[in-house]
């Protein structure tokens, strides 16, 4: 897991950036969330889970959904869970972040009756959780749909009660 960072700093001159280095961290019993608005290019959510010591990261084009008709298509250090500031021009994600909503969450997720960590269920593709934040206070669900290339694509949807 020493490894989960890498892409992460590869992207990034800290001499430059505010954003935080940080490096992968312990379990909480009690995992966290954050939905940053990010202006970069283009106006976007970058929607975060804690998970395996790092923040596992999606973009959200449109914020979370607020009813389950809607649909959105979705590794960070733990220290990011609360950056809000400028990223220089030329730094990779230049723009403004600022922390639009955080809490904690709950991992839903079972296989067989039995509760699957939430790493693993991400690396599974999908895993469902219970936020419990200031703005949002719902049930989700996360579900790989496929690939473009490298990269994965995620299906974020609202779960009904």
């Amino acid at each position: 897991m020493a490894n989960a960072l890498t892409t992460y700093h590869s992207k990034r001159d800290f001499k430059k950036t505010p954003e935080p280095k940080g490096r992968v961290a312990r379990a909480r019993k009690q995992p966290r969330y954050v939905v940053q608005k990010h202006r970069a290019s283009t106006l976007h959510y970058d929607f975060r889970l804690e998970a395996d010591g790092v923040l596992k990261s999606w973009a959200v084009p449109k914020g979370p959904p607020r009813t389950a008709a809607e649909r959105r298509l979705a590794v960070y250090p733990l220290s990011y869970i609360d950056f809000e500031g400028p990223i220089p021009a030329g730094e990779y994600g230049a723009g403004t972040v600022e922390v639009w909503d955080t809490g904690t969450y709950e991992n839903l997720t079972e296989k067989d009756g039995k509760p699957v960590p939430p790493g693993r269920a991400i690396r599974a593709g999908h895993i469902a959780f219970a936020l419990n934040g200031n703005r949002l206070r719902a049930r989700y669900a996360l579900t790989r749909v496929g690939k473009d290339g490298k990269r994965e694509r995620w299906l974020l949807v609202k779960m009904k009660r």
